[in-house]
């Protein structure tokens, strides 16, 4: 094994950073948030303090951050059928998804199965808006109002979603949008202020803060789904339970260097180009998926013919590289890419996504080159003796 690794698996989990880390040892010891004495005071102010941060990263209200456990949890708090509108209520009577979102999105929240439709996509990824347009013009708005949930980029291809457009027609259609930003946040600008999203839902750890905080970002305060978790009252009654100090204030920590990190998009798109050039060099009938869209600039997902992903992860973890066959979100479970099944790949053996970040060097690309190289030679191999 290699003794020096190369990470390249950020859109699993980034590193944490040395700025979130400094801020969460600083808050290990922070009193009760909810305590109105000085102590309980000084810990409010570092939740506060990370609440503006991560509104600055989305240039959203600090009074419309809401901080959750993760984004599963602010994905099951907003798709859900009941939501308070003041001190009235509301119904979303059915849920429509894209064919290529995250399970935490695919699998419905609280919504029943027969109330969730997924939209399909093309062969990039990108979502069908004239399908969309006609399942919101079919809703049957008697029963309640339409909720729409879909990614600005993908985990798997970092293809990026027109949000914009669909917003649009979302809001035609008198609907609710919530778009999943946990892979978009800190990689391509994201404005609250903009109209087109109602409702962010965020990540910690996949901008290099610490993992077990998330966040919901809501245009307006307007109206709110029910709370999924009950007691207290903290969060403004949207989510109850003693704040994470020392995590929240580590996420703030992450958010304000995942802000100015944009400037460097472009440095990092340079090595993204160069680690599929490695690919397209060393196996010129490797295939890259989505890159007839727009993608993250981090993120590549290729398919070698005759490779299997699951064996290739496997030798590039053994020669001291970290990346990942699919997605890393479902407990190591491996199997086929529903994202690849949606886009109209089949069945396939699979595919290695490479994901990167600003820390990203040149050796770590040439570890992935030497790796990949072995990989590719083994293949060939095999090809002869057969």
């Amino acid at each position: 094994m290699a003794a020096t690794r190369a990470y390249l698996d950020y859109n699993a989990s980034a590193p944490l950073i040395a700025e979130a880390r400094a801020a969460m040892v600083a808050a290990l010891d922070a009193a009760n948030p909810s305590s109105v004495h000085t102590e309980g005071r000084a810990s409010r102010r570092l939740v506060e303090d990370a609440r503006r941060d991560v509104a600055r990263l989305v240039n959203a209200k600090p009074e419309h951050v809401v901080f959750t456990s993760g984004a599963t949890e602010a994905a099951s708090t907003l798709l859900g059928p009941d939501w308070q509108m003041g001190r009235g209520s509301i119904r979303m009577s059915h849920l429509y998804v894209s064919a290529t979102d995250h399970p935490c999105i695919l699998n419905g929240g609280r919504f029943a199965p027969a109330q969730v439709t997924k939209i399909g996509v093309d062969r990039n990824g990108i979502a069908d808006l004239d399908a969309l347009s006609a399942a919101l013009a079919a809703h049957d708005k008697t029963a309640g109002l339409p909720l729409v949930a879909i990614h600005a980029a993908n985990n798997e291809t970092g293809v990026v979603q027109p949000v914009g457009r669909i917003g649009e027609i979302v809001k035609a259609a008198g609907g609710v949008l919530v778009v999943d930003a946990v892979q978009a946040a800190g990689r391509i600008p994201l404005d609250m202020s903009v109209p087109y999203a109602d409702y962010l839902i965020l990540s910690s750890h996949k901008i290099g803060g610490p993992k077990g905080v998330g966040a919901i970002v809501a245009a307006s305060d307007l109206m709110m789904p029910r709370p999924l978790v009950n007691g207290g009252g903290q969060e403004k009654g949207h989510r109850a339970g003693t704040e994470n100090v020392a995590g929240i204030a580590g996420f703030g920590a992450a958010a304000r260097a995942a802000l100015a990190g944009l400037d460097d998009v472009d440095a990092v798109s340079r090595r993204r180009d160069g680690i599929e050039a490695i690919v397209t060099e060393l196996a010129p009938d490797a295939e890259i998926f989505g890159n007839g869209a727009l993608r993250l600039a981090n993120t590549t997902f290729f398919a070698i013919p005759g490779v299997k992903a699951e064996t290739a992860q496997i030798a590039f973890d053994l020669a001291g590289v970290a990346l990942s066959a699919g997605s890393a979100c479902s407990s190591g479970k491996v199997g086929p890419s529903h994202v690849l099944k949606a886009m109209g790949h089949g069945e396939s053996l699979g595919a290695l996504r490479v994901s990167i970040g600003r820390a990203t060097g040149a050796e770590d690309i040439e570890a992935f080159r030497a790796a990949l190289a072995g990989i590719v030679a083994r293949r060939a191999g095999k090809e002869e003796a057969a």
